[in-house]
């Protein structure tokens, strides 16, 4: 499978929601994401430790398992800890049998605003 390159744009201070919709490379239909878990974490570079900061895991939620909906979302307290400036994340899936496939992964701009 491909992994398909998506960037995003978070806001400090602000609630942050985005759905994906996996499609399944062979079949060029929806990813079936039955059995399947979702991680995602966002980090200032690649190499960054788990407790440094700007390294936020994403709250993921698959939204229709057969569709292969997902969606990160962070919280207003979690996005107002981010520094801002550019980061990198990507979404990992693992199936029932544990093999482990990066699906998504980009650039993050994360813009402070300037209302608290």
């Amino acid at each position: 499978m491909a992994v398909y390159v998506a960037n995003l744009i978070i806001n400090t201070d602000s609630d942050y929601v985005q759905t994906f919709t996996l499609e399944d490379a062979t079949s060029n239909s929806e990813l079936d994401l039955t059995g399947y878990t979702v991680a995602a974490t966002m980090r200032k570079w690649p190499g960054a430790k788990d407790n440094a900061v700007g390294t936020v895991d994403f709250g993921t939620t698959i939204t229709n398992t057969t569709g292969g909906q997902l969606e990160l979302s962070l919280t207003d307290t979690q996005t107002a800890a981010l520094k801002d400036g550019r980061h990198c994340y990507d979404i990992v899936i693992t199936d029932a049998s544990g093999v482990k496939t990066r699906v998504v992964e980009g650039s993050v701009i994360v813009s402070q605003g300037v209302t608290r």
